[in-house]
């Protein structure tokens, strides 16, 4: 059985990395440079950096942040937020990530997951969602729609539907967000997560909700996701990464040990 991977999120505006409550509100919290150091050197698996504004500023993802965090860690390291084609990727992985997030780029532009797939390999390409629970309707019949540009457009796209066409075009991974449960601290959304794990072949990581360690093993294990994101509850210092892998693994998840 594969270890289930920690990834700590930053989500960074302008240069600062910043926390909101589902999607709203966000506040700076620190430099991403520093706080991806720190993650690293405390037991990070990987690290996962989001340019938040840059696809509904319609600008380049900020190159110069992701050298920085690139040159102080030596853990596998995602990127996304406005990557719109094969090029933009190519800056961002000679810039020192390993692996490429699209996001609204992808809703938009599908074609792009196998541009990047066919160009770097799938395992460079994740496919980050953001959705929100809408209730089922006739294009909705999951009851989960895609929502773009930082949780501002609808798209009328069924969550589960996409997720199926983005493995089937090339994407190496799925990074699972749920906005209703988007730094609430309450947990993940269980229900979504196991329902798009359960119909993909790709790994899903989990996002949005965790805000103690209980969050975590319900939904690796429940929602049989293959990693989970975390971002406030180690940002605002309430846990630590050993503490929650050192609770994982009493829990009988399987994890890389970092304590």
């Amino acid at each position: 059985m594969l270890s289930k991977r920690i990834i700590p999120c930053l989500d960074v505006r302008e240069g600062k990395t910043t926390k909101g409550v589902k999607f709203k509100n966000n506040v700076d919290i620190g430099d991403p440079v520093e706080m991806a150091r720190f993650y690293y050197e405390t037991g990070a698996d990987e690290i996962v950096f989001y340019d938040i504004t840059a696809s509904s500023e319609k600008r380049d993802i900020m190159i110069d942040v992701v050298k920085r965090v690139a040159d102080a860690i030596f853990i596998p390291f995602s990127v996304g937020g406005g990557i719109r084609n094969v090029d933009d990727m190519r800056k961002a992985l000679l810039a020192g990530a390993e692996k490429i997030s699209v996001n609204s780029a992808a809703v938009k532009n599908p074609g792009i997951i196998s541009k990047g797939a066919e160009a770097f390999g799938s395992q460079c390409i994740v496919l980050g969602m953001d959705v929100k629970h809408v209730g089922k309707k006739e294009n909705i019949p999951s009851g989960y729609e895609i929502v773009i540009n930082g949780g501002r457009t609808y798209m009328g796209i069924d969550a589960l539907k996409w997720a199926i066409e983005a493995q089937e075009l090339g994407a190496g991974e799925i990074c699972l967000n749920s906005i209703d449960a988007d730094g609430t601290k309450e947990g993940y959304e269980l229900k979504l997560t196991s329902l798009i794990s359960e119909n993909v072949e790709i790994p899903v990581i989990a996002s949005g909700g965790a805000g103690r360690p209980e969050h975590l093993v319900d939904v690796l294990k429940k929602g049989k996701a293959d990693a989970a994101l975390i971002a406030s509850m180690i940002h605002y210092g309430s846990y630590t990464i050993s503490d929650i892998k050192s609770y994982l693994d009493a829990g009988g998840v399987k994890v890389r040990k970092s304590w």
